[in-house]
């Protein structure tokens, strides 16, 4: 597994950077002088959290990728999924989530962030054409990517399982032993990382339904933007604890 950790690490950084960031809104509730303004302040934070978000999306989508790969194509996976197009896919990864948000400072808001900074909560309204705008480039390609390879991982995975266990028990019948069932390998693997991201998808629904909500003028609510953007962050933590008590990785 590789080149799945490279992946793994790009997915840790993000998370953890995304607890720095959130620093930002944390110093200015202790009342800490900040020096730039309050709406650039405003725009750099939510444009920062929506990127570095994005980039973990990006990754379990390629996650998924590479092991739908190793399981279908495995003769040829290691021409196929190469140390250097591992780096081209991450550095793209980065600069399509950058670029992606780049209209948030002045097409609309990307999200609820931050909103504890004034100039937020009432000056940076969300846009109903951006709000598509993310939804089509970013949320909806990520997840369809990651039903197919998961749906698709799974299934081979109980169709060998299915066929060694058939053989097994053909030939222990012929020597007059009882065979046991033989997990698919790469199964147990797949479970942890579609643990990770049902996790991710669950504690992010919530904030992509409010998202639409909000940006289409439908329903808004401080303290339902507030919970369901804290539930969406507080993924990054989750994701270090489905590790260490998976104890896969």
């Amino acid at each position: 597994h590789h080149t799945t950790s490279y992946f793994i690490q790009t997915m840790a950084y993000a998370d953890l950077l995304v607890g720095v960031s959130c620093l930002v809104p944390s110093l200015s509730l202790l009342h800490y002088p900040i020096v730039l303004s309050e709406s650039l302040v405003c725009q750099i934070f939510g444009y920062v959290v929506s990127v570095l978000k994005r980039v973990s999306m990006a990754s379990l989508a390629c996650i998924s990728i590479d092991r739908y790969i190793a399981i279908t194509k495995p003769l040829t996976y290691n021409t196929l999924v190469t140390p250097w197009r591992l780096r081209i896919c991450i550095l793209f990864i980065w600069l399509y989530s950058c670029l992606v948000f780049l209209p948030s400072f002045h097409w609309g808001k990307p999200g609820y962030h931050g909103d504890v900074f004034q100039w937020c909560a009432n000056s940076w309204n969300t846009d109903p054409y951006f709000t598509l705008f993310i939804v089509v480039m970013l949320y909806a390609p990520a997840a369809f990517i990651v039903c197919f390879t998961y749906f698709n991982i799974f299934r081979i995975c109980q169709q060998h399982t299915k066929e060694i266990n058939e053989r097994r028990v053909r030939f222990s019948s012929q020597d007059g032993e009882a065979g046991e069932a033989q997990p698919c390998p790469d199964k147990r693997y797949a479970m942890v990382l579609f643990r990770i991201t049902s996790v991710f998808y669950i504690l992010w629904l919530p904030y992509i339904i409010y998202f639409l909500l909000e940006s289409s003028n439908v329903y808004s609510n401080r303290i339902a933007s507030f919970l369901t953007t804290w539930l969406a962050i507080s993924n990054s933590f989750c994701n270090c604890v489905i590790y260490s008590l998976s104890n896969s990785v």
